[in-house]
């Protein structure tokens, strides 16, 4: 027996459509570079315009990749920042059928040229701030037929094209072609930690579904009357797909482009009333410093509107969390990846528990729940499901309506992800967890990064979160050091908070103490001036473990 329901196709068209009809005159700011200082530092400026603006930009922009021969399934790519050009790429792309191929302005130019030529993108929108790089990356890309630059250039630039000028005169209407819900829309690469980047397709229909599961009220709870600040970048997992959300439900969007420092965000927020941001820890902590900073200066920043910070990318520690409450920033943490859309968990606090209590803080720092449409499972190495008692640890298998099955033309790297298990496909994140009795999920470590002492495993996750509330630290990462006779055990790489005195190891193992066994606490600490990262804020612990492969722990 068939349903009497009539077929609605999920397909980007349908968002640009609503954003039109509902919700004209909503804004989009964008804080971009309007000039140079004596120091030769950008001077912010805003850019302010309308949805109604935006969906007549997009469709602009729409014609001119047609009148380009661009047709349904070619890849159009994007390196740039966060601001109003490159939303309207997010929507004039995908409506003509193409795929929107966000790339990561912070990977190193082979991989850069890696992705372009595997992903056979045929034009490139660059931010101007980046064309300097395009002599060394357009000679070993031959599929790049056009090069278009969003943004004022000092002067022209032979063979490119300006963005603002290609799309002046194409007309405002666009008539989509015939889009099924299952093509590609969007394509995302890995950031390629551990060899080549590969790539994942997102459907018109995962990024509807994506979009709607994200405004829920236990997941991101966003509406029209919310102010959208979203500091994770455009060009990394859809900037988490906010920008389809919060067209979708026509919330206010704000994008703070290359200003992603703690002053920068603060004043922003504060102008723009913004209700929501959403980026790493790292940003996060330099947004407290600027806020503790003004207050104890006497010229706080009224921040009083803002309800949430959605901290994702890595996990931020409960002292993060608590630091953030004492001054009315409120952290909230969800979990994904570039596989998931990203969208995969959400930590809202259990009904009956206060946030703000012991067990409140105990449940925001962990990654919390899946959202509707996700399922995940904590298996071990026979993919038995290990018990939900928040202690036994085993990997992270996801499945749901926006997880990928596959890697774009890379069928090694999907064999080595994709797992059968009971007649059902999973995909292995690669994520060590606990489970609670709750299901309320908690990211212990990366496989590779587990720490495993006598047969025994160590989250160096754990450790991280617990050291980096010592009040002498700014950032902690543990990793693996090769030990005489347990195998490995934990070396601790720590930044002293400025000002502070380097902490001794009596002092640190004091300080842990309580928290976790002895045989948990790390052998040795070494002091550096920073932790290297990878393109996306999270710590490089291959760096660091080249860094310290020959380090001597005591037998």
């Amino acid at each position: 027996m068939h349903s009497t329901i009539m077929h609605f196709p999920l397909t980007i068209p349908h968002i640009l459509d609503r954003a039109e009809k509902y919700f004209a005159d909503r804004e989009i700011i964008s804080l971009i570079p309007a000039g140079m200082n004596e120091a030769g530092q950008p001077i912010p400026g805003k850019h302010r315009y309308t949805y109604a603006q935006m969906v007549a930009r997009a469709r602009q922009l729409a014609n001119a990749l047609t009148a380009a021969g661009i047709q349904k399934g070619d890849r159009v790519a994007t390196f740039a920042v966060n601001h109003f050009r490159h939303l309207e790429a997010y929507f004039g792309i995908p409506i003509t059928g193409a795929v929107l191929h966000t790339v990561n302005v912070r990977l190193h130019p082979e991989q850069l040229v890696y992705i372009i030529n595997h992903a056979q993108d045929r034009i490139l929108l660059i931010d101007n701030v980046f064309a300097r790089l395009l002599p060394a990356l357009l000679p070993h890309c031959p599929s790049i037929e056009k090069v278009v630059i969003m943004g004022p250039t000092p002067q022209p630039i032979p063979g490119m094209l300006d963005y603002d000028q290609w799309i002046a005169d194409q007309p405002t209407t666009f008539t989509p072609p015939a889009l099924d819900e299952n093509d590609a829309a969007g394509m995302c690469y890995t950031s390629g930690t551990t060899g080549h980047p590969k790539g994942v397709v997102y459907s018109h229909r995962s990024t509807l579904l994506h979009s709607l599961a994200s405004a829920l009220p236990d997941s991101l709870n966003l509406k029209r009357s919310d102010s959208l600040l979203p500091v994770v970048p455009m060009f990394h997992v859809n900037a988490w797909g906010l920008p389809y959300t919060s067209t979708m439900v026509g919330a206010k969007q704000v994008f703070a482009s290359i200003f992603s420092d703690g002053a920068s965000l603060a004043k922003l927020l504060a102008e723009e009333k913004c209700t929501r941001t959403a980026g790493v820890p790292t940003i996060w902590m330099g947004l407290l410093q600027e806020v503790e900073r003004a207050i104890a200066a006497g010229t706080p920043y009224n921040l009083s509107q803002l309800e949430l910070l959605v901290v994702g990318g890595s996990a931020a520690p409960e002292s993060l969390i608590r630091a953030c409450d004492r001054v009315g920033l409120h952290l909230f943490h969800a979990w994904g990846m570039t596989e998931t859309h990203p969208l995969g968990t959400c930590a809202s606090v259990p009904s009956g528990i206060e946030m703000d209590s012991d067990e409140g803080y105990h449940f925001r720092a962990k990654q919390g729940i899946p959202v509707p449409l996700v399922d995940v499972r904590a298996v071990d190495g026979d993919l038995q499901d290990v018990p939900h008692d928040g202690k036994t640890m085993g990997a992270l298998l996801i499945r749901g309506a926006w997880v990928s099955g596959e890697y774009y033309n890379n069928p090694e790297g999907t064999r080595a992800t994709q797992v059968e298990l009971d007649g059902q496909r999973w995909f292995d994140t690669g994520d060590i967890v606990t489970i609670d009795e709750k299901g309320y999920m908690s990211i212990q470590d990366r496989a590779k990064d587990l720490i495993k002492s006598g047969g025994e495993w160590i989250s160096s996750v754990d450790l991280e979160n617990a050291l980096m509330g010592h009040p002498s630290l700014a950032e902690a990462a543990v990793i693996a050091a090769p030990h005489p006779k347990w195998e490995e055990r934990p070396l601790g790489v720590l930044v002293v908070r400025p000002g502070h005195d380097q902490p001794s190891k009596e002092d640190l193992d004091a300080f842990l103490i309580g928290k976790f066994a002895k045989w948990w606490l790390p052998d040795a600490y070494v002091f550096v001036q920073e932790i290297p990262r990878t393109t996306v804020g999270k710590f490089l612990k291959r760096a660091l473990r080249d860094q310290f492969k020959d380090f001597k722990l005591e037998g």
